[in-house]
């Protein structure tokens, strides 16, 4: 029997229209949220999304503020632009693309950052706030991914959780938020990675298996107990052929999957514009 899918587009489409409430509510007091977006190079994958996430800015009665800087630049010009985002007004919150080209430095970008202008929710001062609970932007990612469990109502409270990947976008994030004593979370998290020997034996106990390694076909059928919860968030690219973690068959084992396309990427871009709405609120308070 098939996996029912979580589908991501259902999960964003009921965020962002929370979003457009909300926005249409400060555009009445005189206030237009603005999200901006620094694109360093031209690399494909990256380019479509920043244009995904500026038209869904319009969409939602967002501003979108652009900086394009070409790969041929120096670590300055993009350090320059963080500092004009900093200071901008108009501009409540602001995403680096990433990965950069080689010879720039996204960590030093990172930091020069105001951790309140952060829709990535990737600054150590927002990871810090997550580990301690108290308010600040979530990363887009892991934040989408609850969201589609919490739309679902996939039971996740005392569940066994495991992640594959400890990147500082997805799994390292993901799993302080999963382990967090709050509504759909609150889980026992294991965190592996591709450099274990037998990842089906952490695999096959879990409740829930999170694929955040961007390694295509990391989970296969026989790594995954039946009735599981399979999320796909990790993804790489084969020429413009989008490859997934979780291979295609393991539909036929899990009780929920994420689709191929479709899963995780709508609900990473909700979440980027709900962070950017946040920052807008706080300005207003």
């Amino acid at each position: 029997m098939a996996a029912e899918l979580l589908e991501g587009k259902v999960v964003a489409e009921a965020v962002l229209e929370d979003v457009a409430s909300r926005v249409a509510v400060m555009k009445e007091r005189g206030v237009t949220p603005g999200l901006g977006t620094i694109l360093v190079g031209d690399d494909g994958p990256s380019v479509s999304y920043v244009n995904k996430k500026r038209e869904t800015c319009k969409s939602v009665g967002i501003a979108s503020f652009h900086i394009e800087i070409p790969a041929s630049a120096g670590q300055a010009d993009l350090l320059a632009a963080v500092k004009d985002f900093n200071e901008s007004p108009d501009v409540d919150a602001y995403i680096i693309q990433y990965p950069l080209p080689g010879g720039f430095d996204f960590n030093e970008a990172l930091l020069l950052m105001d951790p309140d202008k952060d829709a990535d929710g990737l600054h150590p001062v927002n990871l810090g706030r997550l580990v301690l609970q108290e308010p600040g932007p979530v990363p887009c990612t892991p934040a989408g991914i609850r969201e589609m469990l919490k739309h679902y109502q996939i039971a996740v409270e005392g569940k066994e959780v495991v992640i594959i990947g400890r990147g500082p976008t997805l799994g390292r994030p993901l799993s302080l938020l999963m382990t967090l004593k709050q509504p759909f979370a609150n889980a026992a998290v294991t965190v592996v990675h591709s450099g274990i020997a037998d990842l089906g034996s952490y695999t096959r106990r879990a409740d829930i298996i999170i694929a955040a390694a961007g390694c295509p076909g990391i989970v296969q059928p026989d790594m995954v107990r039946p009735g599981a919860v399979v999320i796909s968030g990790g993804i790489s690219w084969e020429g413009r052929k989008l490859l997934p973690d979780v291979a295609e068959e393991v539909g036929e084992v899990a009780g929920w999957i994420t689709p191929r396309l479709g899963g995780v990427g709508p609900t990473t871009v909700a979440m980027l514009l709900r962070n950017t709405m946040l920052a807008a609120e706080r300005r207003l308070s």
